[in-house]
């Protein structure tokens, strides 16, 4: 990967993450429904951000431990990749919360007050914001560690390459294994 195509692939990244903002603050908006509407979907985003953090709380040191042992195994270069994968995806799911949390209310008085389509708008607008979020975050970190590593190290050692890159995907994926069965859950004892 040449040096002009990892700014490409970082200025794209960004401009994802610009586009998820603009997403959520459409969203935002959006009518959110009577008094008792917005207090109950107060109590839920309340109720979720807290599980949020509580769920991160646990699982950062699970990231570092585990990026200690692959520093170790594997190598530093590796480690830190680890870090940076498992942090994009903490952030990917804090925004991935915040829309979802956002567009229920405003999903529910759509649906109430306008139909079927804008109640359809609504929730793609708050599931957007998690899409988004996650390949805007995935692909400018997988950029930001090629340019922080080394590109000339990287382009030569296809090996270290697919180490590092495989670091930043594993961290990425463990936080979101344990996010996933955690809000899953989370969420069945909110309908219970």
């Amino acid at each position: 990967m040449t040096a002009s195509l990892t700014l490409y692939a970082l200025a794209i990244g960004i401009a994802g993450l610009l586009a998820t903002a603009m997403t959520y603050f459409a969203l935002r908006r959006l009518p959110a429904g009577s008094p008792s509407m917005l207090a109950l979907a107060g109590e839920i985003q309340v109720g979720a951000m807290a599980f949020l953090r509580r769920e991160y709380v646990i699982l950062v040191p699970f990231l570092l431990v585990v990026a200690a042992l692959l520093s170790w195994a594997v190598g530093p270069k590796t480690g830190i990749a680890y870090i940076l994968g498992g942090f994009a995806s903490i952030a990917s799911g804090w925004l991935g919360m915040r829309g979802a949390t956002l567009a229920n209310v405003r999903t529910a008085e759509a649906a109430r007050g306008s139909g079927q389509a804008a109640a359809l708008r609504a929730a793609f607008g708050g599931g957007s914001v998690m899409g988004l979020a996650v390949a805007s975050l995935g692909l400018a970190g997988i950029a930001i560690v090629f340019l922080t590593v080394g590109k000339a190290e990287l382009a030569n050692d296809t090996k270290l390459f697919a180490e590092i890159i495989s670091g930043f995907a594993m961290g990425a994926s463990s936080i979101a294994l344990f996010a996933r069965v955690g809000r899953g859950i989370y969420t069945k004892a909110a309908d219970v």
